[in-house]
């Protein structure tokens, strides 16, 4: 039972932080001042405004941008991208780190807490603004979708009913 309790709060703590991360960011790119040339810099050349650069393969970093969520072996991942930090919540690891460019080629580059190695290295394989696949040298692949911004994503765990819950002994 207190699994399920953790587990729950770490759903409850994933989704605030994705939360709070997309809440700061603009999706509306004539908002944009152009101060943060760094965060929103397409690697490799100019873009086909779907996320991906024309003919080089290479991935914009803006695309990157929002909270994404999806299941992997049957557990909730969050991944919240905003000026190019990141945020990571999957199974009970809570990683952050920084989107990197490395080679031409953005990647995310996180530090997990509890020491999980699974997700601390990922490769974008594809991303094309309702859909971001992952790769991460851990092995694992994490196929998300975009949630929309300022609205809880559907499909994630509830918290346990207070009559579920152990009781705590008196001291």
């Amino acid at each position: 039972m207190t699994s399920s309790l953790r587990t729950g709060a770490v759903a409850v703590a994933a989704l605030a932080a994705a939360l709070a991360l997309t809440a700061c960011g603009s999706d509306d790119a004539s908002k944009d001042s152009g101060a943060d040339s760094s965060a929103g810099a397409t690697p490799g050349g100019g873009g086909n405004g779907s996320g991906e650069s024309a003919g080089s393969g290479a991935t914009d970093a803006a695309a990157l941008e929002g909270t994404w969520v999806g299941l992997t072996d049957a557990k909730n991942v969050t991944v919240s991208i905003a000026g190019g930090k990141v945020a990571l919540v999957a199974d009970q690891s809570v990683c952050q780190g920084d989107v990197k460019d490395m080679g031409g080629e953005p990647m995310l580059a996180l530090t997990c807490t509890g020491g999980s190695t699974d997700r601390t290295m990922g490769a974008i394989d594809s991303v094309d603004g309702t859909k971001l696949v992952l790769s991460w040298d851990g092995g694992v692949k994490d196929t998300l979708t975009k949630a929309d911004p300022g609205k809880l994503p559907s499909g994630m765990p509830s918290l346990p009913d207070v009559a579920d819950l152990p009781e705590v002994p008196a001291p």
